[in-house]
């Protein structure tokens, strides 16, 4: 097995490189950045495609035997894909619609999966100046400031209540309802992007359920950071771990929880 540990210093600088190209577009001057928009009707800009080349260069340079599947890629038909038992996952900037709105709430991420799991995770938020990354060999961490330090999901104390995150840009779900239902005390805690599975991870939240459309590239990078922080995010279809590669690259509802 290819030893994630090694990776994740090369990783965490191409993951900053990537934001600091989107940061440079977000904090210009200019603020009608353009904004094209793909066939499903979500938005792309200049820095979903600036921090795409910037990440996927830089892949290609360190491991250029292993392939690449990016949101902002090409398609790649799955009679090829199906045959690939490992290969990177990456998501140049989750969370566009915050990106145009100027919260700060986005991401780049970059996952590796072998044999249709994450083995190896990275998530960075370039406006937080926050790292979160995980991997198989090394459990899983928040870097803030370039302050490291170790992670566990954990569950809510006694008599607390129990914050469960929401999307910023996909509330007012009925079924997430039906969820908030069966807890007698909550506390909703609202955030955009990969950042919210993140929270799971760092044990700033407990839950993180997920009723709305989604991708692969939205969840891989961070599954790695819960997955070996000791949570997981689990199918709500089959009961079993959320897995990747599949032909249709859909999500299915998912949760998102401390083990």
């Amino acid at each position: 097995m290819l030893k994630c540990k090694s990776l994740i210093d090369d990783l965490t600088i191409i993951s900053k490189m990537a934001g600091d190209a989107i940061l440079a577009i977000y904090n210009s001057k200019d603020e009608n950045f353009e904004i094209d928009y793909k066939k499903d009707n979500s938005p792309l800009t200049q820095a979903d495609k600036k921090s795409n080349e910037i990440i996927c260069n830089e892949l290609k340079k360190i491991t250029p035997t292993i392939p690449i599947l990016s949101e902002e890629g090409q398609n790649i038909e799955y009679s090829e894909r199906k045959e690939w038992n490992r290969f990177w996952l990456i998501d140049p900037l989750d969370g566009t619609k915050e990106f145009i709105k100027k919260n700060g709430e986005f991401t780049v991420n970059i996952a590796l999966i072998e044999n249709g799991c994450p083995i190896l995770g990275i998530v960075h938020a370039p406006v937080l100046n926050t790292t979160w990354h995980g991997s198989i060999d090394d459990g899983s961490f928040i870097v803030e400031n370039n302050n490291k330090k170790s992670i566990n999901a954990t569950a809510p104390k006694e008599n607390s209540s129990v914050k469960v995150v929401s999307s910023r840009s996909h509330s007012n779900n009925p079924k997430l309802e039906n969820f908030l239902s069966t807890i007698k005390k909550y506390e909703l805690v609202k955030m955009g992007s990969s950042i919210k599975i993140c929270l799971v991870a760092d044990g700033s939240a407990h839950f993180y359920p997920r009723f709305g459309p989604t991708m692969e590239w939205d969840t891989a990078a961070a599954h790695a950071v819960v997955k070996f922080a000791g949570g997981n995010i689990l199918n709500l279809n089959t009961d079993k771990e959320l897995t990747y590669n599949k032909e249709n690259l859909l999500n299915p509802e998912f949760l998102v929880h401390y083990e």
